[in-house]
């Protein structure tokens, strides 16, 4: 008895344990559709900010890129952020403080438009990575595989304020492939220099490069009309591309289609497709205003939009244009003529976009000129000026950092001293726009990184260590 007792114990202890049945309801459906897709950013930012501590400088004539002018203002900057800025700021304890009577301070430069490290020092063949010049379409190719992270013109245009830059493929193709926006900091890898979150963007040329290069090799593009001809049918192709990603996920949602049914990946088309979805940005080299006009009317027959015009020079003749279209115009201070489509620039292309309320840019496609675009900004509120425009220094600014900064599609992380944004700041020994002024320290995400007094706090690539010129003051 006590062991039918002990038996009966066990078995009511092991239906207690036991799972109760499912209803048909409860069953499982099945695992979610295998969708197979095409990843945005395979190669992703690994970049880490320096490390930074809190730092007040006050007592500074202020631009804070947004437009305002503080004199005798300060500035907090707290882990890694703009914290506050005013004519006063709170001083945490501990914080470094620094007196910045007689300075200037002002964001950091971006520069839209560079090839630094595609195109490194020494500027020999065997350093030439920013033209795949084999192919009017090119998009599959990506500026940022070909980044010498060595390069030390990297060095010398953070020594000129720049903090940011967008790297860019040549212009060589009607399709040059995409760019890259990167932070001006030293890393082991192009990816530990990359804008984390940063769109790409897709690099496109018109006028006489693609021509030039495809004409003297007996293959269209040879003329203006064979340019539009080919982006056109690249484009159509691009819509037949996405159609066909677009119709092959809708199905997989549903569950009506394999994983094996997937389209063929096309890489040139993966970049043209992203553009289409508005996930890639289009920086277009382009002088004239005629092809300008042309290539908006284009986007607009393709489904997209052109983020900014590079080079403009003509950018005046259509700055309504421009405006309408929310298009930005990356232009150069008084660098024209050196070919026809860039014959007809003026000194106040710059001041009349932004007069027309334009996005007006100052950019430099130059390893010299990223050094000195304070002073290239200079020269076109000059020429501003004497044609009767009022242009104040802390409007200008916006050339310099908050505009370039919506061209890239990130003016809501830097750009301006505002609180919340990145602690991307210049320190000027004079009024920045003076040719005798230089920077004396310079922060990028609150950390500095470099200091004109302190050698051993101006950086210097690994390609430099035992050449001449090693530690000079830049």
């Amino acid at each position: 008895m006590r062991k039918l007792v002990l038996a009966a114990l066990l078995v009511t202890a092991a239906c207690a344990t036991k799972p109760p049945p499912q209803s048909v309801s409860a069953k499982p459906t099945g695992a979610a559709p295998e969708i197979v897709s095409i990843p945005l950013d395979p190669y992703p930012s690994t970049y880490k900010p320096y490390p930074s501590v809190t730092t007040v400088i006050q007592n500074a004539t202020i631009y804070d890129g947004a437009g305002r002018k503080l004199i005798g203002g300060a500035v907090r900057l707290e882990n890694g952020m703009i914290a506050e800025i005013g004519q006063t700021v709170a001083i945490p304890a501990g914080a470094q403080v620094i007196d910045a009577r007689g300075l200037w301070v002002t964001p950091g430069i971006i520069d839209i438009h560079s090839h630094l490290g595609d195109y490194p020092s020494p500027g020999v063949e065997a350093n030439s990575d920013g033209n795949e010049a084999t192919g009017p379409n090119r998009s599959e190719v990506w500026a940022e595989h070909s980044i010498w992270p060595q390069d030390p013109q990297f060095t010398r245009a953070l020594a000129g304020g720049v903090t940011t830059m967008h790297i860019l493929p040549g212009s060589a193709n009607l399709f040059g492939g995409r760019g890259v926006t990167i932070r001006n900091v030293l890393g082991r890898t192009a990816q530990d220099m990359k804008f984390p979150g940063a769109k790409p963007s897709l690099k496109m040329a018109c006028g006489e490069n693609p021509k030039r290069v495809y004409g003297s090799k007996g293959q269209s593009p040879q003329t203006r009309m064979g340019n539009i001809a080919v982006d056109r049918q690249v484009w159509s192709d691009a819509v037949i591309y996405k159609r066909k990603w677009d119709d092959y996920t809708r199905k997989a949602k549903a569950g009506t289609a394999k994983p094996s049914d997937a389209p063929r990946r096309e890489l040139a088309n993966d970049t043209l497709m992203g553009v289409l979805n508005g996930e890639i940005l289009v920086e277009n080299h382009c002088y004239r205003a005629d092809e300008m006009a042309n290539v908006i009317a284009m986007s607009n027959e393709f489904g997209y939009h052109v983020t900014a015009f590079h080079h403009a020079v003509e950018a005046y003749k259509i700055a309504d244009l421009l405006k309408a279209n929310n298009i930005c115009a990356a232009m150069w201070a008084d660098w024209w003529g050196f070919k026809m489509e860039s014959y007809d620039g003026i000194r106040e292309n710059i001041a009349m976009v932004d007069a027309a309320g334009a996005c007006a840019i100052v950019h430099s496609d130059d390893a010299d000129g990223i050094q000195r675009l304070n002073q290239e900004a200079a020269k076109a509120i000059g020429a501003g000026r004497r044609a009767g425009m009022t242009i104040t220094p802390e409007h200008a600014w916006e050339w310099l950092s908050l505009n370039p900064a919506k061209g890239l599609g990130i003016a809501d992380q830097t750009g301006s001293l505002e609180p919340g944004k990145r602690a991307d700041v210049v320190l000027w020994n004079g009024e920045p726009f003076s040719v005798y002024s230089r920077p004396e320290k310079i922060w990028i995400d609150g950390a500095v990184m470099y200091d004109w007094a302190d050698p051993a706090k101006r950086p210097v690539t690994d390609f430099e260590l035992g050449q001449p010129g090693r530690g000079d003051t830049k």
